[in-house]
């Protein structure tokens, strides 16, 4: 799930009940790790959510949500995942029996759907309410949510959604219970792809109204009892929703209330004082560096703060349009200071998340350690002066434009990266923008940009979803996420070729070997892989952050009695 400075970080927490408030490599030590509550959750209670968000929708086509977080309370999706701490995280049956069974070399899937499972009204879900809530997410209508689906399927990118009277025929339902996805191509991913929230069930002749997530049809174990924007989305319990069928969602809290358009600063203070409703509570955006500083200095506090061991990679981004070289390229590689760019994340190396010398993110499966470019954490400009010369730039470069959002520290950050690449004679001015601005300048066919500053979250645990929208020449403007403007064909080549490898290990080995290609032309300097931390209140219990992805599991979450 791409945390780039704006679309992702701010699609995926706002998909999450979330906005944008987001040493060295031996940072991971004991000291450093999440410190997830204690206590057991009973079962009972009022679980509140503090996100600083304006509106909360539970619309499964327009969202971009973690399969653990805010969506999955009220929908449940083909297959999900299994987040446990100290586990890989690993892709489950949800509402099929298994994750799917592939035929034709990967390029047909097939899903059978579990016996007794019912939307919130008592009607059985059949195989009909996902076509149709996979169909609706082609509308265009509907659009924003995750995509991957929409290119895959045969006939995917011609289609414009059920409501123009067609159906996508590579969807196809034999019976109420069986579900087949026909694909242009093999992917092996496909289980994957199929826990994205478009993969959640809508009755069919339902869902073509504007407003429908504010009261959808719930599948999971909760449904909405009364939404005011600007004020609370307030859930209550989906009385047929079954446990039995469901391994993954514990359900546990009565009711789970969203207090809506919660300033992050002042939910941490809420969080950190600890009263009233506030102890059953934690904070849906990321504590902010200055109140990390504060919370180190308060014991109650800090036993409640939950940090993830690791998270999005963070990036500089090197337009390859405009810096052809990548000699040149490479300097970037040995003039930036990690270390300053930790403090300016968190104020800390260990709060803020291990350095980063690979593309796919620490906690994903098939992922080598590796470092192409050896140089201290506080960088070698030496090093970056020689590469500049050998590439006929002895003088250094000047006038180049460092483009970043204005959401997340990223101006501070940018701040860290300008003094430490003027050590190398590589002078840069930064250009702060807007979140819309921001992502129009870096996704748009326009690239009026030599660096820009980004952090990347997969939508889901495989190196498949770190590496093509980022590197993929297909992605390069029309509102994709390669702003590097790197193209490989080769690259190219292999990304297709990993995608269609059912075998994840075999398909690990490839990716693994197209970080390493990809880096060696330099189009991106990986910064640190970001940790996140979130508050919660003292009664909330299971309250944790696995090793994917770096955000709480609200699955879990709920009241200690």
């Amino acid at each position: 799930m791409k945390e780039s400075t704006v679309k992702r970080t701010v699609s995926v927490l706002a998909a999450i009940g979330l906005t944008v408030s987001l040493a060295a490599c031996g940072a991971n030590k004991k000291d450093t790790a999440a410190a997830p509550s204690k206590s057991a959750a009973k079962q009972g209670g009022t679980l509140y959510i503090l996100p600083d968000a304006q509106k909360q929708s539970f619309d499964p086509a327009k969202s971009q949500g973690l399969a653990i977080t805010s969506l999955a309370l009220v929908h449940r999706r083909l297959t999900t995942w299994d987040v446990q701490e100290g586990k890989p995280t690993t892709v489950v049956p949800d509402l099929a029996t298994d994750t799917g069974r592939a035929s034709d070399g990967g390029k047909t899937w097939t899903f059978t759907l579990k016996a007794n499972v019912k939307f919130s009204d008592g009607t059985p879900i059949t195989s009909a309410d996902v076509k149709h809530g996979v169909e609706r997410s082609f509308a265009p209508a509907f659009s924003g949510g995750l995509g991957y689906h929409k290119t895959l399927l045969e006939g995917g990118p011609d289609f414009r959604g059920p409501f123009e009277g067609k159906n996508l025929s590579s969807v196809e339902t034999p019976d109420p219970k069986t579900i087949v996805f026909r694909l242009s191509r093999p992917y092996g991913d496909w289980p994957w792809v199929a826990s994205n929230p478009a993969f959640s069930p809508v009755p069919k002749g339902k869902g073509a109204e504007a407003n429908y997530g504010e009261n959808p049809a719930a599948s999971g174990p909760y449904q909405v009892a009364k939404y005011q924007p600007g004020v609370e989305m307030r859930l209550k319990r989906n009385t047929h929703w079954s446990k039995e069928t469901d391994k993954i969602r514990g359900g546990l809290p009565d009711e789970v209330v969203f207090q809506l358009g919660q300033q992050a600063s002042v939910t941490s203070k809420r969080l950190i004082e600890d009263n009233g409703d506030d102890r059953f509570a934690f904070g849906a955006s990321f504590v902010s560096p200055a109140q990390l500083a504060q919370i180190q200095g308060n014991p109650g506090a800090k036993s409640r703060l939950v940090t993830s061991k690791t998270g999005a990679v963070a990036y500089l981004a090197i337009n390859t349009q405009r810096i052809k070289d990548p000699k040149v390229r490479q300097a970037f590689q040995y003039a930036v200071d990690k270390t300053t760019y930790q403090v300016a994340t968190a104020g800390s190396p260990a709060l803020a998340g291990d350095i980063a010398t690979t593309l796919i993110t620490q906690g994903i499966n098939g992922r080598q350690q590796y470092d192409l470019y050896p140089a201290p954490p506080v960088g070698d400009p030496a090093k970056a002066k020689a590469l500049l010369a050998e590439a006929g730039q002895a003088g250094g470069l000047d006038n180049l434009n460092l483009v970043v959002s204005t959401s997340n520290n990223f101006p501070e950050k940018a701040q860290a990266i300008q003094a430490a690449l003027a050590r190398a004679n590589i002078k840069v001015t930064i250009k702060t923008l807007d979140g819309e601005a921001y992502t129009a300048a870096t996704t748009g066919p326009n690239a009026d940009y030599d660096l820009a500053l980004s952090s990347w979250q997969p939508d889901f645990p495989s190196p498949n979803a770190n590496l093509q929208p980022l590197f993929s020449s297909s992605e390069i403007g029309k509102g994709g996420y390669n702003i590097s403007r790197y193209s490989n064909p080769e690259v190219d080549k292999l990304i297709t070729e990993a995608q269609s490898t059912v075998d994840p290990n075999e398909a690990g080995k490839k990716w693994a070997a197209i970080d390493k290609l990809i880096l060696q032309d330099s189009p991106v300097v990986p910064l640190i892989y970001t940790r996140n931390s979130f508050l919660r209140g003292s009664k909330v219990a299971d309250f944790f952050i696995a090793d994917f992805p770096a955000y709480p599991n609200y699955l879990k979450a709920g009241i200690s009695q």
